[in-house]
């Protein structure tokens, strides 16, 4: 893999709008609260974790492509414009952007909306709710909003394949298709995915948002941090289990460094973590464990991990930090960022644990 630096990251979470909010949920290291979440037919109600109102409405809300967006659209464009920021404040004139949108439930609100008029009476079920309920509207929402972006793709999967999504921006860059390209993983909930969630992890939280990177060839466009490794994408299939995955993934990360942080991927599900918790028992250095926090917010959840690792990273806490991501049903992949130097771009605030 060629050169590739990260240029600016973004989030938004059940801890606030913002990478600063994200941040202090992770330095506090205490759960959020969880709230209660209705399911029909059910007396007891689901739980969640979501996203609290921004504090001030975002002005890219005003954009007229957003007047029926969902939640996951608002989610995945206030990460991405953050993440992107720095592009602007790099040099005259952003480079042309590609765009990768990893996802994993999609848009759930509107799905769920059309289905229920569809059932009640297919001939009044608007059409106009149609176009929203596939996966591609986030990524074709945020490309009319961000402009100058010749590349987009929307990528499907468990949360591992956020790191999949890097892997094909990185790929991109060196081949100079484009100048930068962002990544995003969001999620939105509703009661539909809160309840497949609770039929398959009892135990486990859910929760939406986004979180994105923004990837540049140029090392002066580095916020800090530079992607330095991928590991190629760990199938579970007959012959490899879950657990051999995870611990195939561990192995292709290399020996660890001094003071290096690991950020995984365990949260509230023992049975979902177990196989990651065995690859990695042994890891004896500073650890951040986002999910136990947050929420699970699956491909959200995925990139929050990379984000917290190079906000920790580019802040000076560590010198590099590896993401585990063992995916509940396809994958085990991993990502290393390692301290790059910056001239003339400020330092950030760190998330997670102090060394």
């Amino acid at each position: 893999m060629s050169r590739v630096f990260v240029a600016g990251w973004g989030a938004v979470s059940p801890a606030g709008w913002g990478v600063a909010a994200l941040g202090e949920a992770l330095n506090r290291g205490q759960p959020l609260p969880i709230e209660p979440l209705a399911r029909p037919g059910w007396e007891r109600p689901l739980r969640e974790r979501p996203v609290p109102p921004p504090q001030r409405r975002p002005q890219f809300l005003a954009h007229p492509r957003l007047r029926r967006a969902s939640a996951i659209t608002h989610y995945a464009l206030a990460a991405a414009l953050e993440a992107a920021a720095g592009l602007r404040a790099g040099r005259d004139g952003e480079p042309p952007l590609g765009l990768v949108v990893c996802l994993h439930s999609g848009c759930v609100h509107y799905s769920c909306r059309f289905f229920e008029e569809t059932l009640k009476d297919p001939l009044t079920a608007s059409p106009l709710l149609f176009p929203e309920t596939v996966f591609a509207a986030p990524a074709s929402h945020a490309a009319a909003v961000l402009g100058n972006t010749p590349l987009v793709h929307t990528l499907l999967g468990d949360p591992a394949t956020f790191l999949q999504g890097l892997a094909l921006g990185a790929a991109w860059l060196g081949d100079k298709r484009v100048g930068a390209c962002l990544v995003i993983g969001a999620e939105e909930t509703n009661w539909v995915r809160a309840d497949a969630l609770w039929h398959f992890e009892h135990d486990a939280i859910i929760a939406c948002g986004a979180g994105a990177l923004c990837l540049s060839p140029e090392p002066g466009l580095s916020a800090g941090v530079e992607l330095s490794a991928i590991t190629e994408a760990q199938t579970y299939t007959r012959r490899q289990s879950r657990a051999q995955a995870a611990r195939a993934m561990r192995a292709q990360l290399g020996g660890s460094s001094a003071g290096e942080l690991l950020c995984d991927g365990l949260g509230d599900s023992r049975r979902a973590d177990a196989a990651e918790r065995a690859a990695w028992r042994d890891w004896s250095g500073p650890r951040l464990s986002p999910k136990r926090i947050l929420g699970e917010g699956h491909m959200a959840a995925a990139a929050w991990q990379c984000v917290a690792a190079c906000d920790a990273v580019a802040a000076g806490r560590f010198p590099a930090a590896r993401v585990s991501l063992v995916g509940c049903n396809q994958h085990a992949l991993g990502a290393r960022f390692v301290r790059a130097e910056s001239p003339g771009r400020p330092e950030r605030g760190a998330s997670g644990p102090r060394a």
